[in-house]
């Protein structure tokens, strides 16, 4: 079983520089705590890969438009969110962290905990 890994951010370059300004000169008003808490200004955090690599599951990382693009019938999910899925098959992806429990972590140790 996969984990699917969405972000409260659109994809493309423009974005993702516009998110990393955000992120450092206002970074307690940025929608996307699951950015914020496993991103640096330009890479995932070594702690958050180390982490993930230790799962030994095949990751899936979304942005918001390629989640909606992807899960249509999941576009009433709040993002940041992360989702087990069995692949193309599996009707209904099960839900591992809403957005709640990770808007609720205060940094990456407790998003790891979670």
């Amino acid at each position: 079983m996969r984990l699917v890994l969405v972000y409260n951010a659109d994809s493309g370059l423009f974005n993702a520089a516009t998110d990393t300004v955000h992120k450092l000169l206002s970074p307690g008003t940025y929608e996307c705590r699951l950015c914020q808490f496993t991103y640096g200004a330009f890479a995932m955090r070594r702690a958050w890969r180390d982490y993930l690599d230790s799962l030994g599951r095949p990751l899936v990382f979304l942005h918001r438009n390629e989640f909606l693009r992807d899960y249509p019938d999941r576009a009433d999910l709040p993002l940041p969110v992360i989702l087990t899925d069995s692949g193309p098959n599996d009707a209904a992806p099960g839900l591992l962290l809403d957005a709640a429990a990770i808007n609720a972590c205060g940094d990456l140790d407790a998003l790891i905990a979670a």
